[in-house]
């Protein structure tokens, strides 16, 4: 984005090949959604179900590394989409983005086991209404977000490394309010940069057909990743567990 910030919103404003910024960005929120009905449906039925309730048990007690084993696939997909992006068809981004979220919907499973449904639902709506306010601003300002890229990516850091430290330093997670009020914060400058960013691949790819399109579902990925770790962080700060 960077300089060319200003020059792309004329451009913008002027028109562009192919259909309408507004409807690029919606078929991108749209797929978004759907891959948080694939990852809450997912957890759902794992956790409310008796075959689903059956599936997890037997996989916690009689698979070994379980929980490392989902985190490495997960890690797996997201790179492999990340890094051939360019080189693979859209069908195949698509498989990625819904693998992804299959993948991220069975983990969810072990953690909705451990929290009260209605304050998931509590949770799950309030993230929502973060979420799509700043959604909203990120479209709509003409203000260039890109200026936040390195105080989000150390924010992102912080993060990582407070989270890891807590796991093998207990005395650490008397900090866990503060780690997670930091990350509903920088999930949510996340999403109004990624939802920003549309808009410049809709600028950058408007003669690439099939880039525009894997373009939108890597944006659709990221608003994703968002969504999914403001919940998270939300879920940790406010979340009532079940006795």
């Amino acid at each position: 984005m960077g300089n060319n910030f200003y020059e792309q919103e004329r451009s913008l404003e002027q028109g562009a090949v192919g259909e309408s910024l507004g409807r690029y960005t919606a078929k991108t929120f749209l797929t978004m959604f759907l891959g948080l009905l694939v990852t809450f449906g997912v957890a759902l039925f794992l956790t409310n179900t008796y075959y689903g309730l059956y599936a997890v048990a037997y996989a916690l007690y009689y698979v070994p590394y379980i929980h490392l084993i989902l985190l490495v696939a997960e890690l797996a997909v997201v790179v492999g989409m990340t890094a051939c992006l360019h080189k693979i068809s859209t069908a195949t981004a698509t498989v990625f983005f819904f693998l992804y979220s299959l993948l991220t919907g069975i983990t969810f499973s072990v953690i909705f086991l451990c929290y009260d449904l209605a304050s998931l639902i509590l949770i799950f709506g309030a993230t929502a209404l973060y979420f799509g306010g700043m959604a909203v601003f990120g479209f709509v300002t003409n203000i260039d977000l890109s200026r936040m890229r390195n105080i989000l990516l150390g924010g992102l850091i912080f993060l990582i490394v407070m989270n890891v430290a807590m796991m093998f330093i207990p005395a650490l997670e008397v900090a866990d309010q503060v780690v997670c009020t930091v990350g509903v914060i920088i999930f949510l400058g996340y999403t109004a940069y990624d939802t920003q960013m549309i808009r410049s691949f809709y600028g950058a790819y408007q003669g690439d057909e099939a880039m525009l399109k894997k373009a939108s579902i890597f944006s659709a990925l990221q608003l994703y990743l968002d969504f999914v770790n403001m919940f998270l962080y939300l879920l940790r700060l406010l979340g009532k567990k079940k006795n």
